[in-house]
């Protein structure tokens, strides 16, 4: 049973917070970690470019984008921190399988138990967060959780580099699979339901979230956004450890530590100031809560290009620091608008709806298109070829500042308090 004195605690709400920034920290050296292991990994098993992007982005991404709606469902009705607790566990133990795999295809059986996993612990997680945290507080709660991202990212190419480097690839997916489900009973232990409203006699099925969703121009406006968006950032993320090798020269410790360190000191400044800096314009004006990220994404791309094409590591390392800042700035704003687009008892099943979208296009076909167009100008540009594919991507970027843009106005309409 909730006990709701201890739950309405501002300290435990912190406690909370950070428990759920641990699991989530987790979700993302799990999901990264293939990226620096990507050049072993394809060595060993003789795997093409676009076989790697496929295990990078549609292995993971099949069930973890379709099952993530049922599961949040499951949540709003039942207890999130359960479902979290189970998804861990589950997606820790194939991440530590993983580490046995003899071939492509059970790789990739392994990397969609993953996604299956996963598929239960970010939708529920920014509910937690909604009912935990007062309207003007979430963005700022959600982007201490979304530094989960350059947390986990930056902790898998680091540890999983030094692991590879010194022993060898499948030694890096056991350690951190393990790391995992023993974490899983302890969050389980510390943290509780909070204290909510009942859901309403007749609460909407997964359906009706749906419909009321489907007449939300906002909604579609920032989904595509972020999908645009993520389909360019989950192709960096994945390939940029193999273009630092391939290009720049680097050996597995240093990429891990370039990428480590690019992520750790861009990636947490870009979170925080979305959370912050979104907050405190979207009191005055609901619409910024799309249009800040829609001009990070516009100033990001220039900077990008330049590092993409320059000849040195360590200008490409202060090139690539604004942006890798910038375009993380949309995540705590648009989850924190995704949140208001619904009644509360409804935050889950419209969160897995957003993240359905987003990860399906974003995350399934990033890494893999990516793969294809360097597989694909190989025969033009030879070892050069990855970083054009890159190149190339940009334009995603600046498509999706423009749907943030065009999301501002009918957001101001479609919020709900």
């Amino acid at each position: 049973m909730t006990d709701r004195t201890t739950t309405a605690r501002p300290g435990y709400r912190g406690v909370v917070l950070a428990m759920l920034l641990i699991v989530y920290t987790f979700n993302f050296v799990d999901r990264q970690i293939l990226g620096i292991l990507a050049p072993s990994i394809k060595a060993d098993l003789a795997l093409s470019d676009t076989q790697l992007g496929a295990l990078g982005g549609l292995a993971f991404a099949l069930l973890y984008s379709t099952l993530a709606i049922p599961l949040a469902w499951l949540a709003d009705r039942t207890s999130r921190s359960w479902v979290i607790t189970v998804s861990l566990a589950v997606w820790s133990g194939f991440t530590a399988l993983c580490g046995y795999a003899g071939s492509f295809w059970q790789l990739f059986w392994c990397r969609l138990g993953v996604g299956v996993g996963e598929a239960g612990g970010v939708a529920p997680s920014y509910a937690l967060i909604a009912d935990y945290f007062p309207a003007g507080q979430r963005a700022r709660a959600l982007s201490v959780y979304s530094l989960g991202i350059p947390l986990g990212s930056a902790a898998g190419v680091m540890l999983g580099g030094w692991i590879a480097a010194t022993i060898d690839w499948r030694t890096a997916f056991v350690a951190v699979g393990i790391a995992g489900v023993v974490v899983a009973p302890l969050f389980r232990l510390i943290v509780r339901e909070p204290a909510r409203p009942a859901t309403p006699a007749g609460a909407e099925p997964i359906a009706g979230v749906f419909g009321i969703l489907a007449r939300k121009r906002s909604f579609w406006l920032l989904a595509f956004g972020a999908a645009s968006s993520s389909m360019l950032g989950y192709g960096l993320a994945f390939w940029l450890p193999s273009l630092l090798k391939r290009s720049f020269g680097m050996e597995l410790a240093g990429i891990g530590r370039f990428y480590g360190g690019l992520l750790l000191i861009g990636g947490v400044a870009g979170v925080l100031l979305g959370g912050f800096v979104g907050d405190r314009l979207g009191a005055r004006d609901r619409g910024m809560y799309a249009r800040l990220p829609a001009v990070s994404f516009w100033i990001a791309v220039p900077f990008f290009a330049a590092g993409i094409l320059s000849s040195s590591s360590t200008a490409a390392f202060l090139l690539w620091l604004v942006p890798q800042a910038l375009v993380y700035v949309w995540l705590a704003p648009v989850i924190a608008a995704v949140q208001h687009l619904v009644p509360a008892h409804m935050r889950a099943t419209a969160s897995a709806t957003f993240l359905l979208i987003n990860n399906l296009i974003g995350l399934g076909a990033g890494t893999l298109v990516m793969g294809a167009l360097s597989d694909a100008m190989t025969a033009r540009f030879g070892t050069e070829a990855l970083r054009y594919a890159m190149l190339s991507g940009l334009g995603l970027y600046l498509l999706a500042g423009v749907l943030m843009w065009l999301a501002a106005a009918p957001l101001r309409r479609d919020w709900v308090d």
